[in-house]
């Protein structure tokens, strides 16, 4: 299988964007990542990896969006983004994640791009706006891998999208990228309405006929003003889900990337264990993507490294999410984040102001999180390596977490008790 992906590569891909995979995302990946174990040791923190929400626009309106795609544009310019990308390559990172929104809606994302050949960027985009000329210059840049995502079959797809034709746009668009020789990825976010097309051996065998490099596999995240709670896969197919890439990893030459699991199995939030930290498009640094409340910018006076090495909001965020749950704890216990917000005073970040009252609102909901299941871990030994090296809870869990602060999201429509005061406050 390994020799399988690796002729795959050499053989698919533009063998320029190979190198610059393997040594901007890849050796200087390991070094980010060195840097920050070597921060913490320190008592030092700054994320070595960045989701940036470069724009709220979006040409689609799809379920569970958490996104103010409504409201009047607004994205974080080019100087801007500069500066953020300029500090963390400072503090070793090499590679960022980029979110919208669109980010293909960005009038000048290939400057951003462009700007920093020695970095590494990954982009989440419907597809849409990748023609054959937008396939053509991010073979140029060669320091891109646009990860381009598929809800469903075509009627699945114009319902979790909202439009009609959206399936055949985003193909075509990935289909742009792969004539292009692009190092190109496709993600899917399971729920109930695609998860037995898709978490399937027929559909990987389709990406890898097509030329796709690697999947990734989120699980439906009921958040946001247009939660859609029915969406949302129950544990059981949770479970079903991680068994699938846990076997499908060891059989098929394309990579499965995941963000909810360690090598062992053991679940665990990127952003309580502090691999990463989320921008939003008003530069706005929240905890992750769907937790739309901030402390701090990118735009004070004070360095980059420097807010995110002194937030106490940020590092309480840390301290309660890992001494909760190792899975998600805005689906799990929604109240936390609601006291969290509360007492740091930070904002509401979304242009619709509607964060809190979504929050207070919210019922609990089963994450990747199941004491009572046992673990699967990895069975293939790259990925175990990989995920022991780079991807796991840095110690996060071990310090803060204990089994009876855990409660169970399905014993109650919200959190079947309310937030322990002396534990989360901040120590």
């Amino acid at each position: 299988m390994y020799i399988s992906l690796a002729k795959r590569m050499l053989l698919e891909t533009d063998k320029r964007l190979l190198w610059k995979l393997a040594w901007n995302m890849g050796i200087k990946g390991i070094r980010s990542v060195q840097k920050h174990k070597s921060r913490l040791k320190r008592g030092e923190f700054f994320p070595p990896y960045l989701y940036i929400s470069i724009i709220n626009s979006c040409n689609l309106r799809c379920q569970g969006c958490w996104v103010d795609v409504d409201h009047k544009q607004h994205k974080i310019d080019v100087d801007a983004m500069n500066r953020m990308i300029d500090t963390a390559k400072k503090m070793g990172n090499s590679f960022f994640g980029l979110l919208g929104g669109e980010p293909f809606m960005h009038k000048e994302l290939f400057d951003i791009l462009e700007a920093h050949p020695d970095a590494y960027f990954q982009v989440f985009t419907n597809g849409h706006f990748i023609t054959d000329e937008v396939a053509k210059r991010l073979r140029k840049c060669g320091n891109v891998t646009p990860l381009i995502s598929v809800e469903g079959t075509e009627i699945v797809s114009d319902q979790r999208r909202g439009k009609s034709g959206v399936f055949s746009a985003t193909m075509k668009g990935l289909q742009n990228c792969l004539n292009n020789k692009v190092m190109t990825g496709v993600c899917t976010s399971l729920c109930q309405t695609n998860y037995e097309d898709l978490l399937t051996e027929k559909w990987v065998d389709n990406l890898i006929d097509m030329g796709v490099m690697y999947t990734w596999f989120h699980i439906y995240r009921p958040v946001g003003p247009d939660s859609n709670p029915d969406l949302a896969l129950t544990p059981s197919q949770q479970r079903q889900a991680r068994q699938f890439v846990v076997d499908m990893r060891c059989k098929k030459p394309i990579i499965f990337i995941d963000a909810y699991y360690d090598a062992d199995g053991q679940a665990l939030c990127p952003a309580a264990t502090g691999f990463t930290h989320h921008i939003n498009p008003w530069g706005d640094i929240e905890p992750c993507p769907v937790i739309q409340f901030a402390k701090e910018s990118i735009h004070d006076e004070r360095p980059l490294d420097e807010v995110f090495n002194n937030s106490k909001y940020l590092k309480d965020f840390r301290k309660t999410a890992a001494g909760h749950t190792r899975g998600c704890i805005v689906l799990e216990r929604p109240d936390l984040i609601e006291a969290l917000a509360d007492r740091h005073g930070a904002k509401d970040a979304t242009a619709r102001k509607k964060a809190l009252a979504e929050i207070q609102a919210a019922n609990a909901h089963p994450s990747q999180y199941d004491p009572d299941a046992t673990p699967i871990p990895e069975k293939s030994w790259a990925y175990r390596l990989a995920k022991k090296f780079a991807y796991h809870d840095y110690g996060a869990y071990s310090e803060h977490f204990s089994d009876e602060n855990w409660v169970d999201p399905r014993s109650s429509d919200r959190a079947a008790k309310p937030a322990d005061e002396s534990l989360v406050q901040l120590k």
